[in-house]
């Protein structure tokens, strides 16, 4: 077992790369699939969830080279070799669910993939997608194979545009409803969509392949038929869960960070809060610095939201960083009702955190009054001691990272399967920040940053 070697208290400094984006590239190997167009991309990050979904197609008949160190892929599916996801799949990330979206309107084979996978912070289902597809024209259904769920699905007469009115601003949903309506015929409407960042750099890879899509101001995507394909060459947009992770850690542990590729635009929100909590940041043509800048004050009330409002992958370093301000703050989670599980752990290591059922906030929220803790008041600012950590799920991880780094002792974590799906080589990051930190084998023998091995077995990544 493989574990994080932590000791605190050393205010990170320096100047560090933010990858490209977990939550864009990976949909976007999938988008590939819609065309046989070669497609190159650059900026990716050597992360175990791209390693994954360049296993997944490949294992349909796409030709991938990818050079790693440069972070450059070119994916090339020139035939389909075949349309089943095999069940080792199930349970490895969300994407497999995506292969719908992408595949239906090239083949008129059955196509069947294995039920979706990702973190346990709730429940995330798959019912948006499946009836959004249907209204496009395909038959869908859902199967138990070997005691595991699988989803079967055929559009033998073809994809038809069509008017898909989401009833929550779905990530997952939208980008298969994107993916289908590309080659579906006529024109196809979808209301209430989510506008994330990586649904943007989606749609302008899909244009370059030669898809017609437009973007509305009052979340409307439309679709127009495409049959005419093109080579393609893309830059993923800069990650901005890491980005904001690696500034809050600099805030946090009174040190200064420049974080190069940080972009402005996708950060508004986050970068708001952060100001309001008392953090430094200046912003710069090639990345945002982000520094100390005196005593952090709480009073500070979040709430998460879809684009553009404060992203759930936000709130969890968020909740660290607001452990070292003064007063009381709130934050209401409103995307996934099953978040604030790490907090426990938090807890133990001297925070005051009080998790809450009620709606600590304005936003409509789906929770409420369903007895959901998916509310919290945290009160600082506290000392951070060490502990023995197993990682529950990604972002909990680097909230647990940020906590070890405030740590005056050495903390120890593992489970880091989780924290290897979406952050590229994090230990070389923070080591040359100044961090104490290292990677290695419990007996103390030192590790190397995984990416592919870490989630060849499904279980680990669920």
């Amino acid at each position: 077992m493989e574990i994080l070697r932590i000791k605190g208290g050393v205010p990170l400094e320096g100047r560090v790369k933010a990858a490209g984006a977990k939550n864009a590239v990976t949909k976007i190997l999938v988008a590939s699939l819609i065309s046989d167009k070669r497609c190159t991309l650059y900026n990716v990050p050597n992360i175990a969830e791209v390693e994954v979904t360049v296993e997944l197609c490949r294992e349909i008949g796409s030709e991938i080279h990818w050079d790693r160190k440069e972070g450059v892929l070119e994916i090339v599916t020139k035939d389909l070799k075949s349309c089943h996801i095999p069940q080792r799949f199930s349970g490895s990330n969300r994407i497999p669910i995506l292969m719908l979206g992408a595949l239906l309107g090239r083949t008129d084979e059955d196509i069947i993939v294995p039920t979706a996978g990702g973190c346990k912070i709730g429940k995330r289902p798959v019912d948006f997608h499946i009836e959004a597809l249907q209204k496009l024209g395909a038959e869908i259904e859902y199967r138990v194979m070997k005691k595991e769920g699988a989803y079967f699905a055929r559009a033998h007469q073809g994809l038809k545009g069509t008017v898909i009115q989401l009833n929550f601003p779905s990530v997952g949903a939208t980008e298969n409803s994107i993916l289908a309506a590309v080659r579906a015929k006529g024109t196809t409407v979808i209301k209430n969509a989510a506008i994330e960042p990586e649904i943007l750099d989606l749609i302008l890879f899909l244009q370059k392949l030669g898809a017609n899509i437009c973007v509305d101001v009052d979340r409307t995507i439309r679709i127009e038929h495409t049959t005419q394909f093109y080579d393609v060459e893309h830059t993923v947009l800069t990650d901005r869960i890491e980005a904001a992770s690696l500034g809050m850690a600099a805030i946090s542990t009174k040190g200064r960070v420049f974080v190069e590729g940080a972009q402005h635009q996708n950060m508004i929100t986050f970068l708001n809060k952060i100001r309001e909590v008392g953090g430094g940041f200046n912003v710069k043509n090639d990345g945002i610095e982000f520094f100390y800048n005196g005593p952090l004050k709480g009073g500070v009330h979040i709430e998460t939201d879809v684009h553009p409002g404060f992203a759930t992958d936000w709130q969890q370093p968020f909740v660290v960083l607001l452990t070292q301000a003064t007063g009381f703050s709130t934050i209401h989670e409103t995307v996934y009702e099953n978040r604030f599980g790490y907090t426990e752990t938090l807890n133990q290591m001297g925070a005051n955190i009080e998790l809450s059922t009620h709606c600590l906030g304005g936003k409509h929220c789906r929770y409420a009054s369903q007895g959901y803790h998916h509310s919290l008041i945290v009160r600082g600012p506290t000392p951070l001691t060490a502990k023995e950590i197993v990682i529950p799920d990604l972002r909990a991880g680097f909230a647990y990272v940020m906590a070890g780094l405030l740590s005056q002792e050495e903390t120890i974590i593992s489970g880091l399967a989780y924290l290897d799906r979406g952050y590229e080589n994090l230990t070389g990051k923070l080591q040359s920040l100044g961090a104490n930190i290292t990677r290695e084998l419990k007996d103390g023998s030192k590790a190397k940053e995984k990416t592919a091995e870490l989630l060849r077995t499904p279980a680990t990544a669920k």
